[in-house]
């Protein structure tokens, strides 16, 4: 299981690495600013999560695995730009496959160091979104999980089928199949049926 997991990560850490580099060309980033956008889209929200828990070096600092992958996205990133551009829906499903995993391997890292269950649920967001958030601050750009698109709530909704799915039954591997899933199936119906979390307030003029 551990195998698949790993790779599963690499590839959503490649993802998430030309989401960043894509961004980056696009606001005219010179080749050194467009790494560094995609390194911290790529383990921004890793990085924060284990600094957090006080889990130091961060992982991908052991494992250079992490930035090999990285380098090779922004490689593909600058010579196959315009055909990326038209696998977005590709994108998009390697994308929220990767939340998916990165929620529950963040969740499972920080119950693994002895905290709550509430800050595991929390941290398991941070992994997932963090990365993207650290990205669209130095790009400019209002973060996604601050819009009205359902982002960091289908992480939280994944995180706490696992939880629950880890109360009846020791199947690890389809605690975190059914949890991803849950990632996967709101984040899709949610941008199809462009669906939000925003709340309209109504005020009252005085006349």
């Amino acid at each position: 299981m551990q195998d698949w997991i790993y790779i599963i990560d690499l590839v959503g850490t490649f993802v998430f690495a030309i989401s960043g580099v894509l961004t980056a060309i696009d606001k005219k980033f010179d080749v050194v600013g467009s790494i560094i956008i995609g390194i911290v889209t790529a383990v921004g929200g890793g990085s924060l999560r284990d600094l957090l828990i006080g889990e130091t070096p961060v992982g991908w600092m052991k494992d250079f695995n992490y930035l090999y992958v990285i380098l090779f996205a922004v490689i593909v990133s600058y010579t196959y730009k315009n055909h990326i551009l038209k696998l977005r829906k590709g994108m998009f499903f390697f994308d929220t496959l990767g939340i998916g995993l990165f929620t529950i391997l963040g969740l499972q890292k920080t119950l693994g160091v002895g905290l709550s269950i509430p800050i595991a649920l929390m941290m398991g967001v941070v992994t997932a979104a963090f990365g993207g958030v650290i990205r669209d601050v130095l790009t400019n750009v209002i973060p996604l999980i601050f819009r009205r698109e359902i982002y960091a709530t289908a992480c939280l909704a994944g995180g706490i089928v696992f939880i629950g799915l880890e109360q009846i039954n020791q199947y690890e591997i389809i605690n975190m199949i059914m949890s991803m899933l849950t990632v996967m199936i709101i984040r899709y119906v949610s941008v199809k049926k462009k669906w939000s979390l925003n709340v309209t307030i109504i005020e009252n003029k005085k006349e």
